[in-house]
């Protein structure tokens, strides 16, 4: 019997609290491959800011944890109200700011890390797509820069770990673009 017309081999999780972490060719099958959950870091398309692969993200800690990401986030959108750069990236977002700071420091204590809270409550991050609805091109990108490499220079004092976290940020901000011309236009090819 041919094996691409027969059933295909059932494979069982070793644990309950194992997840398919990838697919592996066998034999014309696409085999499930179990594993721990990945941080979103690890998960997301752009760059994360760990500096060995597969040694997790130290950043949260790093940082100073729960407390300097919610500072982080409180003087990133204090620096979106203020600079006049930025006025453009603060009309996409509410007048009540209080929603989307909450899901930022969520975000980003994943995103560093920390505690999975962020894609336990909201799933993966899809960035890009969720990004969509807004146009975001280089102008957008460097006003988010602007506002959030302003609150990393007031609070983090570590000089590497700034610039790691400033590195990584920018890979993801350039990520997110969806003007024409940018790296993921999809109408230009």
């Amino acid at each position: 019997m041919n094996k691409r017309a027969s059933a295909a081999p059932e494979t069982q999780p070793p644990c309950p609290d194992r997840v398919v972490v990838g697919y592996l060719s066998r034999d014309g099958w696409a085999v499930p491959l179990y594993g721990e959950p990945a941080p979103v870091a690890q998960a997301l398309p752009a760059p994360s800011v760990a500096s060995e692969p597969g040694d997790g993200n130290p950043h949260f800690a790093q940082l100073g944890g729960i407390a300097v990401i919610e500072q982080l986030v409180e003087r990133f959108y204090a620096l979106m109200d203020s600079l006049p750069e930025a006025a453009g990236i603060r009309a996409m977002h509410g007048p009540n700011l209080a929603p989307v700071k909450e899901v930022l420091v969520r975000y980003l204590t994943e995103w560093t890390g920390g505690p999975q809270v962020y894609s336990a409550e909201r799933g993966h991050p899809r960035l890009r797509r969720k990004h969509l609805p807004f146009p975001i091109g280089a102008a957008e990108r460097d006003a988010w820069m602007r506002c959030m490499t302003g609150a990393l220079d007031e609070l983090v004092a570590d000089p590497e770990l700034k610039n790691q976290l400033t590195r990584a940020f920018l890979k993801t901000a350039d990520f997110i673009r969806n003007d024409k011309g940018s790296s993921h236009d999809h109408h230009s090819h």
